[in-house]
């Protein structure tokens, strides 16, 4: 199985961050075997939703929305692909053993996944800064900045922080050798 980069994160953004680069190849998590799998189980979904075939389709739509959210907010197309996944399914506020509670309902068991994922984005857009993109210019996962100061520039700072400060020291290294 695919080693993942970046785990950890909101759901949201570990969907968005199904597909990555390593070694400059594209991989695509949910495409691959066991890939859907996968990503239930590291974000702890497989006791709340079933790894069934037809969650693919869902996931993989919202996944696109996202995308293109995050690129362009407000996005009309993608705005209202979001809204469709979130349509499928609503939050009740009850009373349980432990005292307030709530319970999520789909219209249709398939789109649980796609539908906490649409969910998670929403609670996201509450600091809709703090959503980035990695600044390296050849990585293209998504985190979301939980820093102080609200300044995280990279998905890791043991990867491309680290890489693109050596390309710094390295050019400025360059320059200053006499020529």
């Amino acid at each position: 199985m695919l080693d993942r980069p970046l785990l950890g994160e909101p759901l949201a953004m570990d969907l968005l961050n199904t597909r990555w680069i390593a070694g400059g190849v594209r991989h695509d998590l949910l495409r691959a075997p066991g890939g859907l799998e996968r990503w239930l189980a590291d974000n702890g979904l497989t006791d709340r939703f079933p790894a069934d075939a037809a969650a693919l389709p869902p996931l993989l739509r919202v996944r696109a929305a996202l995308a293109d959210l995050v690129a362009e907010p407000g996005a009309p197309a993608a705005t209202a692909e979001l809204n469709e996944a979130l349509a499928r399914g609503s939050v009740r506020r009850l009373l349980g053993a432990q005292g307030p509670d709530t319970a999520v309902h789909l219209d249709d068991p398939s789109w649980g996944p796609a539908w906490a994922a649409a969910a998670d984005y929403l609670d996201l857009l509450r600091a809709p800064d703090r959503i980035r993109r990695c600044d390296h210019p050849d990585c293209v996962l998504y985190f979301f900045d939980t820093s102080k100061n609200g300044t995280r520039r990279w998905c890791s700072m043991a990867g491309c922080g680290n890489r693109a400060k050596a390309a710094r020291h390295q050019a400025r290294a360059r320059a200053d050798r006499p020529a």
